[in-house]
């Protein structure tokens, strides 16, 4: 069951949905142009709830010895603390903390997906963790804290 239905945060003006291709009928956000640019990333809901993220790499997430790039991981990996926290937003929200852990190179060609989960949500708070991987391939740990943010009067 998609849980994003019930939720303001399906409300978003910049939820695309891909009608076409590898990622046909998954999420991703366009006001972000840092991650627009970047990527392009995305999320969906699994059938039974849990929040999957990928992207496959492609020539410009390369650094100079052929590997994704270590920047491309992190930017990702902020993308990700949002899509999996999507279920439990309730609005807008920042990173206020993160960290993480590089285990393994990835490559051109290669889809790298998101495996992770909400680990607390408290009323102005949401810690949530996570770990990419390519195939069985563990390549990048993370965790970090979001924050909600109230709009300016």
């Amino acid at each position: 069951m998609d849980d994003l239905t019930k939720t303001p945060f399906t409300r978003r003006p910049d939820l695309l949905i891909a009608t076409e291709g590898e990622f046909a009928g998954w999420r991703t956000w366009s006001r972000d142009t840092f991650e627009s640019n970047n990527g392009p990333f995305w999320h969906k809901i699994e059938d039974d709830g849990r929040v999957r993220c990928a992207f496959r790499a492609e020539g410009k997430h390369l650094n100079g010895m052929k590997h994704v790039h270590g920047g491309c991981f992190m930017t990702f990996a902020d993308y990700c603390l949002f899509a999996l926290a999507s279920p439990v937003l309730q609005g807008p929200a920042v990173t206020v903390a993160f960290s993480c852990e590089f285990l393994d190179a990835a490559y051109e060609g290669e889809l790298i997906e998101t495996v992770g989960e909400v680990t607390r949500a408290g009323g102005s708070l949401i810690f949530v963790r996570g770990l990419l991987k390519s195939g069985e391939r563990s390549l990048f740990s993370f965790s970090g804290t979001i924050k909600r943010v109230k709009k300016k009067a």
